[in-house]
């Protein structure tokens, strides 16, 4: 049965957190384990989920969860999912998942994400991408984008923000030829709950790289957060994909449509890690969205 609003249980399984308000990292998690139900077991490196979820002595986790040492979620989970193979529980009872932010996935903690790909453990990593260290202070990540300002990349006369783009995690993951990776955005909750319920139902290492506003990281309203993920996949800066079998699945092409991309410049602007930006540094974002989407467009597509 497809998960979705009308038949989504109503269940609370991450509840009385101590999140920001508008954050989208726990409307992710709390989507997520609604698909995955009360039996999945959870695993959280230090990073806003666990900062907010583990709070004595309150808990804002109804299924098992734990923390993880920083570097070492996706080994946690090669474990856990070892504890229960020996006990004779069987995966589709018992769904092990992993969440991670942009640091403790795409920089910290990538070697052991990718021994666990090698290994094919049967475990589901979700990495809800904010786009720096949001729970230390805002600093660069390895996925912190071209232009933003953070606190180790700061905005002034002569330099605007980050100096580099971002890593192409999603095509390093499905370069381990990993049976199942997909993207997916807080702003279009229908396809993330969609994936998700895909990766359950898969065996092996899943992975799924969600885009997660952050109102204090990113300087937007704590209301616009559903939008400003939208608008960043609407305007390109962000793709909606899917890998599996070795080939690739667009799942929104928005430069395709007959209106286009909308304003690579509006979703920027909104954002006050953006506002240093001039219009030849969002001349250089457009060049480089567009020449993503020429690269996209080449994959060896389903």
């Amino acid at each position: 049965m497809t998960v979705n609003a009308r038949t989504m249980p109503d269940d609370e399984l991450f509840f009385g957190h101590k999140a920001c308000a508008g954050c989208a990292g726990a409307l992710i998690v709390r989507q997520v384990l609604k698909v995955l139900g009360p039996h999945a077991i959870a695993a959280l490196p230090a990073g806003c989920m666990s900062a907010v979820g583990f709070n004595f002595p309150q808990l804002a986790f109804a299924n098992n969860a734990m923390i993880t040492p920083f570097a070492a979620t996706a080994s946690v989970l090669s474990g856990i999912e070892a504890g229960l193979e020996a006990q004779g529980i069987k995966p589709e009872d018992c769904t092990v998942v992993g969440f991670a932010g942009d640091g403790g996935t795409a920089d910290i903690g990538l070697q052991a994400l990718s021994g666990a790909i090698d290994r094919n453990d049967d475990v589901l990593y979700v990495c809800y991408d904010n786009e720096a260290y949001m729970n230390t202070g805002i600093q660069r990540s390895s996925l912190t984008p071209y232009g933003a300002r953070t606190t180790t990349t700061p905005a002034g006369k002569n330099v605007h923000g980050c100096l580099t783009n971002k890593k192409n995690l999603f095509e390093i993951v499905a370069a381990h030829a990993i049976p199942y990776a997909a993207t997916a955005s807080a702003g279009y909750l229908p396809d993330l709950l969609r994936k998700v319920e895909k990766a359950r139902d898969i065996h092996g290492t899943r992975f799924l790289h969600v885009l997660s506003p952050c109102p204090p990281g990113w300087g937007h309203a704590t209301d616009e957060t559903i939008e400003v993920a939208r608008e960043a996949v609407d305007c390109g800066l962000w793709y909606l994909a899917e890998y599996e079998d070795g080939r690739y699945t667009i799942n929104r092409d928005p430069g395709a449509s007959p209106q286009g991309f909308s304003s690579v410049e509006h979703y920027l602007k909104r954002q006050t890690r953006f506002r240093a930006l001039d219009e030849q540094d969002i001349e250089l974002i457009e060049k480089n969205r567009d020449a993503k989407w020429e690269q996209l467009r080449r994959l060896p597509l389903r």
